[in-house]
């Protein structure tokens, strides 16, 4: 499996498994200087964990521990290395189900590719390792402080999303995180073939559970005119702006100094307290159902947001150290 790493100059890997003893991330290329703790990561880690009203219950600190990279309070320009100790598991859940096909799951494809899959709560395909994802993103995020840049994401129509859950408990639901990034310069962005919204689509199609992704109008933008569509150029403060931002802040794959704007679709959670029918590994067909006690998201876009904004901030922060190359002054 080599594909755990994402980013060219500021980039991340990720390692561990849901019900193993720990996870991690190694970032390389994060420059030095960088004031950095442990509780710089914190906040966005807590409104990523589980354990909060209509998510799983499983309880994790998300304690993150920073072994290397930052020296009294500062990063050395060297590796940073952030474990999480793994608390709060329980594989007795899935003995019974480590033969199962389950709908939904990568257990059928990791099976297929690799010959062998850890059922134990997804392993490598689980939600957990998403933690990684956010301590790093809030490196990410303080780095690009530094260039008044910022990134916030929400759940749209979480009220009534909240609704279903409570109405329906036996089903899983989907939900779109919404984001917008602010502060970014003109300029940034690789094409051809390392557009900015380029690299937001996979990056953000790359968390667990994503089924689509759209920037600015995105796919009402096929039935609109060009003369609406076209997001038209005006001054302001002696600055180029646009009086509407239907391209979501890039043209050409190339940011256009307007707010970064984009959604990203989840689907409902695969894991779902009712009786399915399936296969078996040795493809015998049969009905099955979550053990008593199961623990899983009935909407994983809950606990979406920080993931996103984390996986946007991460493509900024390489952007941004990527344009330093693009010309001489």
């Amino acid at each position: 499996m080599a594909s755990n790493g994402f980013g060219t100059l500021f980039r991340i890997v990720t390692w561990g498994e849901s019900h193993g003893p720990a996870i991690g991330v190694v970032i390389d290329g994060c420059p030095a200087g960088l004031k950095l703790s442990a509780e710089d990561l914190m906040h966005d880690l807590a409104r990523r964990a589980p354990g909060q009203a209509q998510t799983s219950p499983r309880k994790e600190s998300d304690l993150p521990h920073i072994l290397s990279g930052v020296f009294e309070g500062t990063t050395t320009g060297a590796p940073i290395s952030i474990i999480f100790y793994n608390q709060d598991v329980d594989s007795s859940k899935y003995t019974s189900l480590k033969n199962v096909l389950r709908p939904g799951h990568a257990s059928y494809t990791y099976l297929e590719k690799y010959g062998i899959f850890d059922y134990r709560g997804g392993g490598r395909a689980s939600g957990r390792e998403t933690a990684c994802r956010v301590a790093a993103g809030a490196v990410a995020r303080k780095l690009l402080s530094h260039y008044d840049i910022a990134c916030q994401a929400h759940l749209l129509e979480e009220e009534e999303i909240r609704k279903r859950i409570a109405d329906n408990p036996s089903d899983s639901f989907g939900g779109v995180i919404e984001f917008s990034a602010t502060g970014l310069p003109a300029g940034l962005g690789d094409p051809i073939y390392e557009k900015l919204e380029a690299k937001l689509a996979a990056a953000l199609l790359s968390i667990p559970a994503t089924k689509g992704f759209e920037l600015g109008a995105g796919f009402q933008a096929a039935a609109m005119t060009g003369s609406l569509h076209n997001d038209t150029f005006t001054l302001e403060n002696q600055q180029v702006v646009t009086t509407t931002n239907h391209a979501g802040g890039a043209l050409g794959g190339i940011s256009t100094g307007m707010p970064l704007v984009g959604r990203v679709a989840f689907k409902p959670t695969s894991s779902i307290p009712r009786t399915q029918t399936t296969l078996t590994t040795s493809k015998k067909a049969i009905t099955y159902e979550l053990p008593a006690g199961s623990r899983h998201d009935p909407c994983i876009a809950l606990r979406a947001a920080p993931v996103v904004e984390a996986m946007v901030l991460l493509v900024l922060a390489d952007t941004i150290l990527m344009n330093r190359l693009s010309k001489l002054n």
